[in-house]
């Protein structure tokens, strides 16, 4: 079980933003993006969650290519983007329910999920709140709740502090701990410290890896 991307190199519009793109993450392993705005930061993750085809390369698990079976490879990676994703109008406990059962989970299973989430993220009182009335780090940390409900191995992570404060950054990084040592894959996009021990780096649009 094991991700991979061979000479992957990735355009938008017209610009290059990285070309020969090669790394290899086994489970437990994370790896951080870091680089200037622009550098292709958000586009790799989202080319290795199927959402944009590479120029070139390819992106593999346990060595086979992921296109030759798109609904398996969506099945087992949870993407988290710039956007929370939320739906104003359904409350905090709504949003997780429908997140829950779009991932298969049947409605008792979807429940359960869903109230272990909130609580796991502090949003227990907020459960039957609005999503329109939550403040921007309740939005966030209702997003990063998402990743709770369904288990997924592969975690493709985009700024993911936006908007936490101390606290949750802290709770972040437990998650990403206890989903590591259960042989789970992070990659992660961050302008700011994450507390992502062991993790490697890699610099873009340089492409070097350490």
């Amino acid at each position: 079980m094991a991700l991979a991307v061979e000479g992957l190199v990735c355009i938008r519009g017209e610009r290059q933003l990285f070309e020969n793109l090669n790394f290899r993450l086994a489970p437990g392993e994370a790896l951080l993006l870091h680089g200037p705005n622009g550098s292709g930061k958000s586009s790799l993750l989202r080319l290795l969650a199927g959402f944009l085809p590479p120029a070139d390369g390819r992106v593999l698990w346990d060595d086979a290519p992921v296109d030759d079976d798109p609904e398996a490879h969506r099945a087992r990676l949870q993407y988290l983007g710039h956007q929370d994703a939320m739906k104003p109008q359904l409350t905090a406990e709504e949003n997780l329910l429908f997140w829950a059962q779009l991932l298969g989970l049947g409605a008792a299973e979807a429940a359960a999920a869903a109230g272990a989430a909130l609580n796991a993220a502090g949003l227990t009182r907020q459960r039957r709140l609005p999503g329109r009335y939550l403040s921007a780090g309740q939005k966030r940390r209702l997003a990063l709740a998402r990743l709770l409900v369904a288990p997924a191995t592969l975690w493709l992570l985009d700024e993911p502090t936006n908007a936490l404060d101390s606290a949750a950054v802290a709770w972040l990084g437990t998650v990403l701990a206890d989903h590591r040592a259960r042989g789970g894959i992070v990659l992660l996009a961050s302008h700011v410290a994450v507390p992502l021990p062991d993790a490697r780096v890699l610099d873009l649009p340089q492409g070097v890896l350490a």
